[in-house]
């Protein structure tokens, strides 16, 4: 990245690693690393002190399995102004990110990721090619920010509170996982089939297969009966 990129910045939170940096890195004077967590880190500090308003940067990480939805979720919400990610991860957590309605692997992270970024997978990483070599397969996965989210919403928030509640169970229907777990709505079946036929989705119908516009629509009916 250093002989590719004009500025590279980079964290790392193992102390014990940075004077194998600095030699490492030492001929590349375009490098700068930070010896933080990225989870607890001013992102939006970091980016305006070391890139200028308006350049083209790319994320890209290796990241550690056990927190990669934690990191993604930190630097997507905090909307911060990069074209997109390029990241390794865990395989089957990669599957969950592509994944379309009615797939085993769909659920409510397919849909946060999909509403922000366009996802590709662009190759598979046998867990051969590691030393020493863990359990699962990798997966490199290209994640390009949208212009704007690919549905429009009422309340962000709510919509995001709707998904889950509607995969709370998966073996649930729409209607038992919304009663039993959306907060803030009143516990009314007969509201809640009424509400879901109105917008033509079965009540009888399983959250793994709507797809992200259903949940759309969905939810833009439901704030309307939120209690407040």
């Amino acid at each position: 990245m250093a002989k590719r990129a004009k500025k590279v910045v980079a964290f790392e939170i193992d102390q014990r690693l940075l004077p194998i940096l600095d030699e490492t890195l030492a001929p590349y004077s375009n490098v700068t690393v930070i010896n933080k967590d990225v989870l607890k880190a001013d992102v939006h500090e970091v980016f305006s002190e070391q890139f200028e308003e308006g350049q083209d940067v790319m994320v890209v990480a290796n990241l550690p399995y056990y927190i990669t939805t934690p990191i993604l979720f930190k630097l997507l919400e905090e909307k911060l102004p990069v074209r997109g990610f390029v990241v390794m991860m865990q395989k089957e957590v990669g599957d969950r990110l592509a994944a379309k309605p009615g797939t085993k692997e769909y659920g409510s992270l397919s849909i946060a990721i999909q509403y922000y970024t366009e996802v590709e997978t662009v190759m598979t990483v046998p867990r051969t090619v590691f030393v020493p070599q863990p359990n699962v397969d990798s997966a490199i996965i290209r994640l390009l920010k949208r212009p704007k989210p690919v549905v429009e919403v009422t309340d962000e928030t709510f919509f995001f509170e709707v998904v889950r509640a509607s995969f709370a169970q998966r073996r649930k229907t729409l209607m038992n996982n919304l009663s039993n777990n959306l907060n803030g709505f009143p516990k009314d079946k007969e509201l809640l089939d009424r509400i879901l036929t109105e917008v033509g989705i079965d009540p009888k119908r399983r959250g793994e297969t709507l797809s992200i516009e259903e949940f759309a629509t969905l939810s833009n009916a439901l704030i309307l009966h939120k209690l407040s």
